[in-house]
């Protein structure tokens, strides 16, 4: 299995096959939850098609053996909205961090260790865009397994051994589960 990881600027309807909705009607993230949450669902995939248009672009993909196979967001924080305004998850003092928000792996794909290969590539993306601080918010997994929709933001396992550190607690939780502040110095 020949896994990389792209940018997503280019990339657009993979980036919808992984995390689009199959009707054009249906309702769906669209990896919108951070960003801006106000943006109408119908109008979701149009943002985010211009999002994928231009540097440095909305997250990366993954591939495997060249099929589209997993997604991870990531940019500065200050293009996320929810988590500029976030009350459960602290802004650090620094220089500004890029943020690691959510993790999406393609039924058919998952259990392969797509998130540790999505978050190293994501962490090399944010690097060549001048990043000197990449941060996440996983939440704390404690040897129990992780259901996909709590998992999302990934476990401070897999940051762990990404090379972050827990940098603060947060009030934040994901499927009862607390989260973390991880950070990663480039």
């Amino acid at each position: 299995m020949a896994t990389q990881v792209r940018p997503a600027v280019g990339r657009f309807e993979d980036f919808a096959l992984v995390v689009g909705t199959k009707r054009a009607d249906a309702g769906g993230c669209w990896c919108m939850s951070y960003r801006d949450s106000r943006v109408p669902n119908l109008a979701r995939p149009e943002y985010m098609r211009a999002e994928c248009a231009t540097e440095p672009g909305p997250g990366v993909l993954a591939y495997v053996d060249d099929d589209v196979a997993g997604w991870c967001s990531v940019g500065p924080r200050s293009t996320y909205r929810r988590l500029m305004r976030s009350r459960t998850l602290p802004l650090l003092e620094g220089p500004e961090p890029w943020s690691v928000v959510c993790f999406v792996v393609r039924p058919g794909y998952r259990r392969r260790g797509l998130m540790h290969e999505l978050l190293a590539g994501a962490v090399e993306h944010a690097r060549a865009h001048g990043a000197e601080v990449v941060e996440g918010y996983p939440i704390e997994k404690g040897g129990d397994k992780v259901d996909v929709i709590s998992g999302y933001v990934g476990t401070v396992e897999a940051f762990e051994r990404a090379g972050f550190h827990r940098a603060a607690p947060t009030t934040g939780h994901s499927g009862h589960r607390p989260r973390w502040l991880m950070r990663r110095e480039l």
